[in-house]
């Protein structure tokens, strides 16, 4: 398993829910934090958190629907040096739940795709060069399950984007220590999953983060959470690492 102890770790949506436990989780192995948001008051709370378990961590803001403020975004982490070595790509947008997904409104498009693929994958543009001149990196994409479900197309249709270029992505650093995966949280009561959820945020860790500590040179592979709750982190990379075969094996 991979030691993560001063590394330095990105999670965007990190001011609440499975993004919030995320940073937590990292940051008690060590890991420090960088935390986006949409504004740094969201996160102040959160900081304090972290440091507590003493790390280094600091707050970064960004509307992810608004590429100029993406970019802006990477270019302040830079311009305090911050050598980000893992990125959990966590937040999203859920627009709506369309009965009448026939009158699906483009909007639901265009929004979801902006701040569920266009964002995380400008992300991820950013650092792999930089992550592969190194020979290290960890990119983390939170997916979604969910299949069968015209009501909700602009979502699931900007998720399964995401999962076609993370994979497509992941071909080209096979095998490297550079290592880009997707995770699936499930259906948890977030402010995205909304109170009817049948699992609580906390059923994501580990899963969220096992390919954070991943080791073995395998990229493109989906980490559900439900299959890792309850277990130690020690147990579920071990569990990922022998049991979810790369999508590029023939």
């Amino acid at each position: 398993m991979l030691e993560i102890n001063g590394k330095w770790a990105l999670i965007t949506g990190a001011s609440r829910g499975i993004g919030r436990l995320a940073a937590a989780f990292l940051a008690q192995h060590g890991c420090n934090i960088v935390a986006q948001s949409r504004d740094v008051s969201h996160t102040q709370e959160l900081l304090e958190e972290l440091r507590g378990y003493g790390v280094e961590a600091y707050a970064v803001a960004a509307e992810l629907s608004d590429t100029a403020q993406v970019q802006a975004m990477l270019k302040e982490i830079d311009e305090k040096g911050t050598q980000i070595d893992i990125v959990l790509n966590n937040a999203a947008v859920q627009i709506a739940y369309r009965t009448d997904y026939f009158t699906t409104p483009v909007e639901d498009y265009t929004t979801s795709f902006q701040i569920n693929t266009i964002a995380p994958m400008l992300i991820c543009y950013h650092y792999l060069p930089k992550m592969i001149a190194r020979g290290f990196g960890r990119i983390v994409n939170t997916t979604s399950g969910i299949r069968l479900e015209p009501e909700q197309a602009g979502y699931s249709a900007s998720k399964a984007a995401l999962d076609k270029v993370t994979i497509d992505i992941g071909s080209k650093i096979e095998g490297t220590d550079v290592i880009i995966s997707l995770t699936d949280p499930g259906w948890c009561r977030t402010d995205l999953g909304g109170p009817n959820a049948p699992n609580a945020p906390e059923s994501a860790i580990p899963g969220v983060v096992v390919g954070a500590f991943v080791n073995d040179g395998k990229s493109g592979r989906l980490f559900c959470a439900g299959d890792f709750h309850g277990m130690s982190i020690e147990d579920a990379v071990a569990k990922a690492e022998a049991e979810i075969p790369s999508p590029y094996t023939v």
